[in-house]
């Protein structure tokens, strides 16, 4: 039979979609791929499962018909600069049931991505589904912010726009991975900063205001790529990766939104020997713990977070035997591994959103304690420290344990989660240490004025060194072990097995539900 006609309102629904799409507007394509960019719709169909993609508002346009010609609008402005919908992600994976999302991308070829009428309406629609319907969700937020030229809707100040309050309020409730390549600002960026993990291209800018809103406040003339470029943004902690370009940005995305959507098929794993000398003997000589981190994990399973700001603590998430786990780690290269005011922000911040969704936490402590003096204290150390302790206090989420070399005072404590009995299972290895403070300066306190009636100062730091080595024998983690203060002295080749082991006793059950806690931003 003959194809049948296509009526008249068939014709015009494919005419105004054929609109939408970005081979209906090569010029604006165009410009995008001189910027290195891809478009939105690019993006959208490099991370979801082929056609999985539903659509919510595509035929939105912005909302200026009292200055603009309605034609010119539908050939310009589709979708009002923001494609959203649910779609499926990692389906092959985790299935269809746990492979459902949300993705919305503000398009920068539409108004340079700047939030209009319509695409705030449509925000609100997909957060109220994503509450609704608990998808995980991905927002592209490249764009320039609030739009001054929609002209459709009454307004004065915009302040009653939900979309920033709804946004925020999913804090905890689904995790939400914000993708930024080029210019990001004001509410584009505080789209991206109230998300839970941000990615980023090297070529990013994010600011709470652009250079128009800078120079309106009388700060000078700056250029978009210096309001907050990337040399800023991966250091002070704003950006938790950071990507060459967009491709890399979805790969990583993806894999970043797999540790929240189940378990896979266990990984294949590095010699687990290779532990046992990863650690050096001199208790002075500084190492990298990224390694052994990549050792336990399943291979190829391991993304760092945040790794030039606060780099003497480590975090980071990754899978051990098929199962996502959130990791914290003391970097001896970086201040020695103690717990800096920012280092605890990082950690306190990362238990928070591991504990929101369910990912149990392996801490990997070589920790001299927390960094003193008044330097440290100017940075508000009292309070930023105690986070750490407030934080795996509330935790719920097991918490494995593991004393590499160095266990001391209250850092120490708060890399356990309080103390040495919270984790479901704290072990050390051989050569590990414990005690209530840095060895040395517990000698140098304890023996104060013994020390003070010594004259000759060479044989005022022999009996230091003397001193000191008695105290380092009593703190070898076997004479904890003897106590019960920990549970076990283990091989470190072991390590690996008893994590495996401990977690799948610990989670075997279906925790009680606490009641929801947002996840800090900062």
């Amino acid at each position: 039979m003959p194809d049948e006609p296509i009526r008249a309102d068939h014709a015009e629904l494919l005419q105004r979609r054929a609109l939408t799409e970005d081979a209906a507007r090569p010029d604006a394509v165009e410009r995008r791929r001189s910027r290195n960019g891809r478009t939105a719709r690019e993006n959208i169909a490099d991370l979801v499962d082929a056609d999985s993609f539903v659509e919510y508002g595509r035929f939105a346009i912005a909302a200026q018909r009292h200055r603009r010609d309605l034609a010119d609008l539908i050939a310009r402005t589709p979708g009002d600069g923001l494609v959203a919908g649910t779609a499926r992600v990692n389906g092959d994976l985790f299935g269809e049931q746990h492979s459902a999302c949300a993705v919305l991308s503000y398009d920068y070829t539409v108004l340079a991505g700047t939030q209009g009428a319509l695409g705030h309406r449509k925000k609100d629609r997909l957060f109220d589904l994503i509450e609704r319907m608990r998808l995980p969700t991905v927002f592209f937020a490249e764009g320039g912010g609030g739009r001054p030229g929609d002209t459709d809707y009454p307004t004065v100040s915009a302040l009653d726009a939900r979309a920033f309050k709804l946004w925020a309020a999913l804090s905890g409730l689904v995790p939400r991975i914000s993708v930024v390549k080029g210019r990001c600002f004001a509410g584009n960026a505080v789209i991206a900063g109230s998300s839970d993990l941000i990615v980023a291209t090297e070529d990013t800018s994010i600011g709470m205001g652009g250079p128009a809103m800078i120079a309106g406040g009388g700060l000078g003339d700056v250029h978009p790529d210096e309001v907050g470029p990337i040399s800023m943004q991966e250091p002070n902690g704003v950006v938790d990766v950071v990507v060459a370009d967009e491709a890399e940005a979805v790969t990583v995305t993806k894999r970043l939104l797999g540790y929240f959507q189940g378990t896979t098929t266990p990984g294949s794993a590095a010699d687990q020997k290779l532990l046992r000398t990863m650690v050096p003997e001199r208790a002075r000589r500084a190492y990298p713990v990224n390694p052994i981190i990549e050792t336990l994990a399943d291979e190829g399973s391991v993304t760092f977070l945040r790794p030039r700001f606060a780099a003497e603590m480590v975090t980071a998430l990754a899978r051990i035997d098929g199962r996502a786990v959130g990791v914290i780690a003391n970097n001896s290269m970086v201040m020695a591994g103690a717990i800096t005011a920012a280092a605890s922000d990082k950690a306190a911040r990362f238990v928070q959103l591991c504990d929101a969704f369910e990912l149990p936490v392996v801490s990997l402590i070589d920790c001299p304690g927390y960094m003193v003096g008044p330097a440290a204290e100017a940075d508000a150390l009292v309070r930023r420290a105690s986070r750490m302790l407030v934080a795996g206090a509330a935790m719920s989420v097991p918490l494995v344990a593991v004393v590499l070399r160095r266990g001391y005072g209250l850092g120490a404590q708060a890399m356990l989660g309080g103390s040495l009995h919270e984790p479901v299972l704290t072990v050390a290895w051989p050569g590990a240490h414990l005690g209530p403070m840095g060895l040395e300066g517990a000698v140098r306190l304890g023996l104060r004025k013994e020390l003070e009636a010594i004259a000759d100062d060479e044989e005022r730091e022999a009996r230091v060194r003397e001193a000191t080595a008695a105290a380092q024998d009593n703190a070898k983690a076997l004479n904890a072990a003897q106590l019960f203060e920990i549970d076990d002295v283990i091989d470190p080749a072991d390590t690996r097995r008893l994590i495996i082991d401990t977690l799948t006793a610990a989670t075997m059950h279906q925790r009680r539900r606490a009641e929801r806690r947002f996840v800090d931003t900062w």
